[in-house]
């Protein structure tokens, strides 16, 4: 956020899209008096889910006016770390305008890094029948242009939705919810003091171990509603078990198939290093995590005191600690398979 003269907290964040109805529902929805109108940017026409036009034809004319607004908001940066980006990769403006944005952006801000979340087609939710060609062709620009990529998949989503959160017919506010949790914790880290403290660059250091390998999964737990939570006590140990089950992925696969290259954990609320240490020691021992014999066996550990924040009137429990998981495995190969073998 920065500062405005009025003492009014304004988002450092830029909405694009080719056509005009999502954006506007941020123009007149609940938190309009949060946003720079100058930051929400639309177009008149949609991608029509074509990368093509996403990419060279109506995604040409809107690109400059954005990398404008994007290159006002950093120059009121102090020290700018990098960019997170999220888009979609089925689409033809997530996956085609999303890729043109960062080329765009390596050649402007060549050693900054860039995080993104892709939301990624699921294996039975689809929403286009050309999904797959649309990822293909993203994945390719992203491969080069993008330091680490957080992947999410809507099916799972639902899954999470269904079985934890009992909520019968999970809406897209539901998943946004979920998702805004786990960047939420992955960000707590900058904006807080902990203990353990993890930055833009450490995510990649810990995560990448080759450059073009930088798809990691992420977890996070406790997904719990608030009638339930009443009833529990969710301890270090239980939250970070609960972490690798393959039911509390946020994309479908299951990291019991992989190995890991790579482990971060990333807690906060009331958590005491001694807690962790165990809870991981536990893990340890039972041997169901295999890593990948050319790394060294380590879990990058994160503390943060700052409680998990939740939205009023949302799904979510408010809960005194949670723990968000982000690993590097083999496993996410399935998913990449099912998008070939589509």
């Amino acid at each position: 956020f920065s500062e405005t003269g009025a003492g009014k907290h304004v988002p450092r964040a830029v909405f694009v899209d080719l056509e005009p109805t999502v954006v506007d529902e941020v123009r007149t929805g609940t938190y309009r008096q949060l946003f720079h109108p100058e930051q929400l940017i639309s177009g008149k026409e949609d991608a029509a889910n074509n990368y093509a036009r996403g990419h060279y034809t109506v995604g040409k004319e809107i690109i400059d006016l954005t990398l404008d607004r994007i290159r006002k908001l950093a120059d009121q940066c102090t020290g700018l770390q990098g960019f997170l980006i999220f888009h979609s990769f089925g689409g033809g403006t997530g996956a085609g305008f999303g890729s043109l944005l960062l080329e765009r952006l390596s050649v402007d801000y060549g050693k900054k890094s860039k995080l993104e979340f892709t939301v990624y087609p699921s294996p039975q939710v689809s929403t286009a029948i050309v999904e797959p060609y649309n990822s293909i062709l993203a994945t390719h620009s992203m491969i080069d242009h993008s330091d680490c990529a957080f992947m999410v998949d809507n099916e799972a989503l639902y899954d999470l939705c269904r079985r934890a959160l009992d909520i019968e017919r999970p809406t897209y506010t539901n998943l946004n919810r979920l998702i805004g949790q786990v960047v939420s914790s992955l960000t707590a880290s900058l904006r807080f003091d902990g203990a353990l403290n993890v930055d833009f660059t450490e995510f990649q250091t810990n995560l990448v171990p080759y450059a073009r390998i930088h798809f990691p999964i992420c977890s996070y737990a406790p997904v719990i509603s608030a009638e339930k939570a009443y009833h529990e006590q969710l301890s270090v140990a239980e939250i970070t078990n609960s972490l690798f089950e393959p039911a509390n992925m946020m994309v479908k696969c299951d990291p019991r198939h992989g190995k890991y290259m790579a482990c971060t954990l990333l807690y906060r609320g009331d958590v005491v290093p001694k807690d962790v240490s165990a809870a991981v020691a536990t893990i340890k021992t039972k041997r169901t995590i295999q890593f990948v014999d050319w790394c060294p066996t380590g879990f990058k550990m994160g503390i943060n005191y700052q409680p998990p924040t939740v939205v009023p009137g949302g799904d979510l429990a408010k809960v005194q600690r949670a723990v968000c998981m982000l690993a590097n495995t083999t496993a996410i190969a399935e998913a990449w398979s099912r998008l070939d073998h589509k």
